[in-house]
């Protein structure tokens, strides 16, 4: 049943030939700290699609032995494209390619931990521990590079999960994915919290040269406890800012985004974040302002009960303040920035940061003019 194991540094890994939704769930029931400790979530709420709920609680039959840590779980997911397209008014892109479901750095705040219930599982410690991996990814995108009438625009990488969480070391997906672009000449823009993404300078550093990639770099606090908390197996702040010193000596284009900034939490270190990656290098920045879609309401108050009591009934207030009185608002034009004074008060910041750091204006926009379907890659030869 098991088709390989490895113990990396972020904890063992187990790859899976098929998807076992029973075996998945049996983690709805082991939201004890001593298992879930270096994750994020701390519970495992069943999925808003299932027809039950299961609850944990105590019956008295509780045994004193320390209770096993849940392990990241690597199903292969086989899939029919690769290319996502979109048609949002509020994204910069028309197209995106995430190589892996769910994402082991366990950021309790992200907005794609309620897309795992869409997969019959929890949006809590599922989402970090039971992921899938599109194996097939660079097959795909050959395939679809390849197709008559495609017309190239920057493909977005990561937009849901990290494309350099730490099982990439070992399936390498993301990057096969930049080899085909490279390839093909396409541009691309990598977000990423990841230091493993300098792996891949050989391939970077080229396409830059080019005019055809960009990475942003999330950086949602300089404060390493917090980060420990919120984003436990993503790498330290400090190391992320070096990983922007990195990409720009290496003469990639780098911003920074502090997506999300949490009202009364990490609100404050709008202006020192967006110094610390002025000076490393970024020549962009942005931000996004704090969403609970779905169950990630219930899951982000979880978390502060646990980690920071003293300030939930703040930060839930702020955060209703700048969502219509609620905790999320899907309208487009909205969702990313809120609404209402403290909102505008945040984008303000932002705005007067870049100003006084000296970040540029505009940045230049990736070259699609360079894209070509490499001879071999084509279905059959040119007759021309």
């Amino acid at each position: 049943m098991l088709a390989g194991k490895s113990n990396a540094a972020s904890g063992d890994i187990v790859t899976s030939d098929e998807v076992q939704p029973d075996r998945f769930r049996l983690a709805a029931a082991m939201p004890d700290p001593a298992a879930r400790r270096g994750r994020g979530a701390t519970a495992n709420p069943t999925g808003r699609h299932e027809p039950t709920r299961r609850e944990r609680f105590a019956d008295g039959w509780d045994r004193d032995e320390a209770p096993a840590r849940l392990r990241t779980e690597v199903v292969p997911e086989r899939s029919r494209r690769i290319i996502t397209r979109n048609a949002s008014p509020d994204l910069g892109f028309d197209r995106s390619i995430n190589p892996y479901r769910g994402c082991e750095h366990g950021c309790v705040y992200c907005f794609a931990r309620p897309n795992h219930a869409h997969l019959g599982l929890s949006p809590g410690l599922d989402f970090e521990t039971r992921l899938f991996a599109k194996p097939d990814a660079a097959m795909l995108l050959e395939r679809e590079l390849s197709a008559r009438g495609y017309r190239p625009a920057t493909i977005a990488l990561g937009t849901a999960t990290d494309p350099y969480q730490p099982v990439e070391r070992e399936h390498r997906i993301t990057r096969a994915v930049l080899e085909v672009l490279a390839r093909f000449r396409h541009p691309v823009g990598i977000v990423t919290k990841s230091d493993l993404v300098l792996r891949d300078l050989d391939l970077l550093a080229p396409m830059a040269a080019q005019g055809l990639v960009r990475v942003a770099v999330s950086l949602t606090t300089l404060d390493p406890v917090l980060a420990r908390r919120m984003e436990p197996r993503a790498v330290r702040p400090g190391r992320r800012v070096e990983t922007i010193r990195a990409l720009a000596a290496a003469g990639i284009p780098v911003s920074v985004l502090m997506a999300p900034v949490i009202p009364g939490l990490n609100d404050h270190e709008i202006e020192a974040v967006l110094a610390a990656a002025r000076e490393a290098g970024a020549v962009a920045a942005g931000s996004t302002l704090l969403r609970l879609p779905h169950e990630l309401a219930d899951l982000v108050r979880d978390w502060f009960a646990e980690h920071y009591p003293g300030k939930a009934e703040r930060v839930f207030a702020l955060v209703a303040d700048t969502r219509g009185g609620g905790t999320y608002d899907a309208a487009f034009g909205r969702r990313f920035t809120g609404t209402g004074p403290y909102a505008e008060m945040i984008a303000r910041r932002v705005r007067l940061a870049r100003v006084r750091l000296g970040y540029p204006a505009a940045v230049a926009p990736l070259r699609t003019d360079l894209f070509a379907v490499p001879r071999e890659a084509g279905p059959q030869l040119s007759l021309f």
